[in-house]
């Protein structure tokens, strides 16, 4: 059966993860996510960014102090424009100059994150390593095993990316307590990490018992609402949909505005139909579909993208088992967010063919024939016509299978013989009292 489809976001659901640089920046107490862009921020821009007095009296760099900070300048530049090619050659030049110790350990961290920034993995893990070896105590150490952590993840390395994130918490123990603030921060995200990790590998179990663990730390309101929807989550995948819906649940109650309620929504709606709970399920695909607008305000294009999902495949799916009248009201209020054609018409037909299986032949003609005049009167709209061309054929062949039904049906019975009346029995009289 056909059914519309929903519009898919500008970004995928998993963008969103918690200590990601791709997050939004939101006004709340230090979180997570502040604290893993600080390890994305490249050393030497710092250094650049400062500038103090005293190097207007320094003295005059010789030559080949020139070259390197003249090389460095270039290899940033390159980088920042993706131009990958040609930063890697400044690099590959740099590293024949006399760089002094700092300079060494600062080139290879930027050269290091160029690669990463390529997409040229492999390369560099084998430089965080190197550094690592080299430098081992430095203070960025923790950073360091942070990022070694995520690009070894990605390469699917599971195993390998969760003994980074431990030792970024073991790193931080040894290193000077001026910093316990933002080291505790680190040590707090390579905890999310590890869940992430054991969430990605689809240890979904697991990811659900270490996320429910960051619940219970101090942690400001956006991770822990995050850590209590990816708890959910992992158990909706990991198929345990009694304990999902009453995470989800729990999750909704205590974080009504937070940014994954729309999906979270739509994980109990699908929740509710795999543990046969079919009118929970109904009710709440419909509060997800009648959410207030004051809400959707927030981020109009996630709660649109949720809302259709939601509705079309719990819709779809109580059609599929023969569930016309619940089929119809998720229909008909999916119809309702959108004024579009290329929205609203698809639904329609959807609708038509619920009432013909509940036998409303009258009102299924109705919305046929509503999809043929918006069409009709679409004429100055060419793309809007062939992108709908398919269903505009199919609503005619609908009215015109309806009606050589009926027409059928009306022949059939002038052909038959009309049987003639039975006269009704009477009942046997009681035999004679002797």
């Amino acid at each position: 059966m056909g059914s519309p489809n929903a519009e898919t976001p500008s970004e995928p659901h998993d963008g969103q993860r918690i200590a990601t640089a791709s997050e939004q920046p939101e006004a709340h107490p230090t979180t997570i996510k502040e604290i893993t862009e600080v390890t994305l921020v490249p050393i030497t821009a710092h250094a650049q960014q400062e500038t103090p007095k005293e190097e207007k009296n320094a003295p005059a760099l010789t030559p080949k102090q020139e070259e390197i900070a003249s090389l460095i300048r270039v290899a940033l530049q390159k980088t920042a424009a993706g131009d990958f090619e040609s930063a890697n050659i400044a690099y590959q030049q740099l590293f024949d100059l006399p760089l002094t110790k700092d300079q060494q350990r600062s080139t290879l961290l930027e050269y290091a994150r160029m690669l990463r920034k390529k997409g040229d993995l492999t390369k560099a893990t084998a430089v965080y390593e190197k550094i690592l070896k080299e430098y081992p105590l430095a203070e960025d150490t923790p950073d360091i095993y942070l990022d070694l952590g995520r690009i070894q993840r990605a390469l699917g390395a599971y195993k390998t990316a969760i003994s980074r994130f431990y030792n970024v918490i073991n790193s931080t123990l040894k290193l000077p307590e001026d910093g316990a603030s933002r080291y505790r921060q680190l040590a707090k995200t390579a905890q999310f990490e590890i869940a992430e990790t054991h969430f990605q590998a689809g240890n979904y179990e697991e990811a659900s018992r270490f996320y429910t663990r960051l619940r219970l730390l101090d942690l400001a309101t956006v991770d822990r609402a995050r850590a209590h929807f990816k708890s959910a989550y992992a158990l909706f995948l990991a198929e345990d949909f009694q304990k999902a819906s009453a995470t989800l649940q729990a999750y909704m109650e205590q974080y009504p505005d937070d940014d994954n309620v729309p999906e979270a929504r739509y994980l109990l709606a699908i929740s509710y139909r795999r543990l046969q709970r079919a009118q929970d399920a109904l009710n709440e695909a419909l509060n997800l579909l009648r959410t207030e607008k004051i809400r959707t305000q927030k981020d109009p294009r996630r709660w649109a993208y949720w809302q259709r999902k939601t509705g079309n495949q719990i819709a779809n799916e109580f059609f599929d088992q023969g569930d016309y009248a619940s089929a119809l009201t998720i229909y008909t209020t999916l119809s309702e967010l959108s004024t579009e054609d290329t929205w609203k018409l698809p639904i329609l037909y959807q609708m038509g063919i619920c009432l013909e299986r509940q036998g409303h032949i009258p009102m299924a003609i109705a919305n046929y024939q509503m999809i043929l005049d918006s069409l009709q009167s679409a004429k100055g709209d060419p793309a809007t016509r062939s992108e709908l061309i398919d269903l505009q054929r199919m609503a005619t062949w609908r009215i015109e299978q309806i009606s050589w039904q009926n027409n059928s049906e009306q022949r059939l019975h002038l052909l038959l013989p009309v049987a003639p009346p039975v006269a009704p029995q009477l009942p046997a009289s009681p035999a004679p009292t002797p």
